[in-house]
C-alpha cells in the first residue's frame, strides 16, 4: 500500500486500519444475511475465516488478502467520510455494539480462555468437516451465544422476520457477529480505541482509501 504525499500513514496504522476494516465488514454482512438471507460470498468466508486465524503472521493474513475486505474498506469508507450520502445508522449500531462488547470480553479474562478453548476446538474439527459445513457454522454460532453475548444486552439485530426465524440465517449472523468480535479484539490488540475513530478520523479514511484503490487496481 503506497502511503499518501500528503497524508502519509504508518505500518500500525494500515493494520489498525485492516482491523477496523474487519469489524465494518462483518457489521455490514450481518445486514446482508438479515435483509436478504445471503450475502457477499467472498466476503463472508474471508470472515469467518478470521475468527480461527489466531497465530498469523501478520494483520492482512488473517483476511486471506486485502481483496476480501473490500466490502469492510467501503463500509468504513462511507460511514466515516464526508460524503452527502446518510450514514446507515443499522451498521453504526453494529459497529458500536461489536466495539463495546470487545471491551466487556477484554476484562473478563475466564471468559476469553472459554472463548480460546471452543475457538481451538473448532480448528481441531477442522480436520474431519469443512469449516463452512452447517454443523461448524452451528458451532461458531454456539460459541458467541455461549460466551459473547451473555457478557452485555444482545445485539438487536434488524431485517426480515421471516428470515430471522430461519435456523441457518441465524447461525450465519451469529457467526458474524463472532467474527466481528474477532476483529475488534485484533484492532485493540494494535493499539485502537474507539476515540482514534473520532479524533483520526482522517488517516482512517486515508488507509481505508488506499486500501481500496490498490484493491481496485488488482481487479
Amino acid at each position: 500500500m503506497q502511503n499518501s504525499t500528503k497524508n502519509s500513514v504508518n505500518t500500525n496504522e494500515i493494520e489498525k486500519c485492516i482491523a477496523l476494516a474487519g469489524v465494518c465488514q462483518a457489521a455490514a454482512l450481518v445486514k446482508q444475511v438479515s435483509k436478504h438471507g445471503s450475502c457477499d460470498e467472498q466476503a463472508f468466508k474471508a470472515s469467518i475465516e478470521s475468527i480461527i486465524i489466531t497465530e498469523p503472521d501478520n494483520t492482512e493474513q488473517v483476511y486471506g488478502q486485502l481483496s476480501n475486505l473490500k466490502i469492510g474498506f467501503d463500509t468504513l469508507y462511507a460511514q466515516l467520510g464526508n460524503s452527502a450520502q446518510p450514514k446507515d445508522t443499522e451498521i453504526t449500531r453494529y459497529i458500536a455494539n461489536l466495539l463495546s462488547i470487545e471491551r466487556k470480553l477484554s476484562r473478563a479474562n475466564k471468559r476469553l480462555n472459554e472463548l480460546g478453548d471452543r475457538i481451538n476446538h473448532v480448528k481441531r474439527q477442522q480436520l474431519h468437516l469443512d469449516l463452512f459445513a452447517e454443523q461448524m457454522l452451528t458451532n461458531l454460532a454456539s460459541i458467541y451465544s455461549d460466551i459473547v453475548s451473555p457478557i452485555t444486552a444482545k445485539i438487536q439485530v434488524s431485517g426480515d422476520p421471516q428470515l430471522l426465524k430461519q435456523s441457518d440465517n441465524q447461525h450465519k449472523v451469529r457467526a458474524l457477529l463472532l467474527a466481528g468480535v474477532r476483529s475488534a479484539v485484533l484492532w485493540r490488540q494494535l493499539g485502537g480505541k474507539r476515540r482514534h475513530i473520532l479524533f483520526n478520523r482522517q488517516r482512517i479514511l486515508v488507509c481505508a482509501e488506499q486500501a481500496s484503490a490498490q484493491i481496485n487496481q488488482s481487479r
